[in-house]
């Protein structure tokens, strides 16, 4: 992923992430996010952000570098960033999205195994 050297105008800049930022919170639901990143981003791009997230995920669950390295196939490098990022609000604010989905998933299947029995 390559970005330009040359300066944006800062209040063009501010404008243009504002953009950014509110037209992914006016999507609607998972279908609306999923067609919207999928036709954004390159695939390229749409991995390197999902493995950054999977990777902070990971080491949350205290999995070692070697075997995040070995199932996500990315460089140590790479998770060293990933890890250096982990403090800041907004991956915090993720990695606690991604728990509570998936505690609400548990939860759901106990639930239908729960009322099966019945």
């Amino acid at each position: 992923m390559r970005t330009s050297e040359k300066v944006l105008n800062p209040s063009l800049k501010k404008e243009i992430e504002a953009v950014f930022v509110q037209t992914i919170a006016d999507l609607r639901d998972i279908s609306e996010a999923k067609s919207f990143l999928y036709d954004f981003f390159n695939q390229s791009e749409h991995e390197t952000f999902t493995k950054r997230l999977a990777v902070a995920y990971w080491l949350k669950k205290g999995r070692s570098y070697n075997n995040i390295k070995e199932n996500l196939k990315v460089s140590s490098a790479t998770i060293a960033s990933v890890q250096s990022m982990m403090e800041k609000p907004g991956f915090k604010l993720a990695i606690k999205k991604v728990e509570a989905e998936e505690w609400a998933n548990q939860w759901a299947e106990k639930i239908k195994k729960f009322v099966r029995k019945k």
